[in-house]
């Protein structure tokens, strides 16, 4: 073990390096996101009393490169990253995403839209979505009757 993890790989690990070796070596350069994450950047989401916070992994977009909207109970996240070739540059590895992406991602309750804001700190997303009022907990009081 090194550093607490296994140096020894499960093999379908292993056939996907094999598989990644392959296609690079065919299309030098590009990258495979559906490959690598099948579902976009990294994303967290979780619930306190106010409402949600989601964080998504974005290194490298600015935030003019980014889209964000609340419709209905998803939040829509789109990010255009533009493509650069420096001239003279040749890529052996191209992990990093370029272009166009979109993502919709499923709220678990309706969010005051008016309400939600989001923040970008070194590559990281962060957004809060405060929960509608109609969402809230309401206490009912109970009548007695004679």
């Amino acid at each position: 073990m090194v550093f607490g993890y296994s140096t020894t790989r499960h093999p379908i690990y292993q056939l996907r390096d094999e598989m990644d070796r392959l296609l690079s070596s065919v299309f030098p350069g590009n990258s495979w996101p559906a490959v690598n994450r099948p579902e976009g950047p990294a994303v967290n989401m979780w619930e306190d009393e106010g409402g949600l916070k989601v964080e998504m992994e974005l290194p490298g977009v600015k935030d003019e490169q980014l889209d964000l909207s609340v419709v209905e109970r998803e939040l829509i996240v789109k990010v255009e990253v533009p493509e650069s070739e420096p001239e003279g540059v040749t890529y052996h590895r191209r992990e990093r995403p370029v272009g166009s992406f979109r993502r919709a991602i499923p709220l678990p309750f309706e969010i005051d839209a008016e309400r939600v804001s989001a923040v970008l700190t070194r590559g990281v997303l962060e957004v809060t979505l405060p929960k509608s009022p109609s969402a809230l907990p309401r206490k009912i009081e109970v009548k007695v009757s004679s």
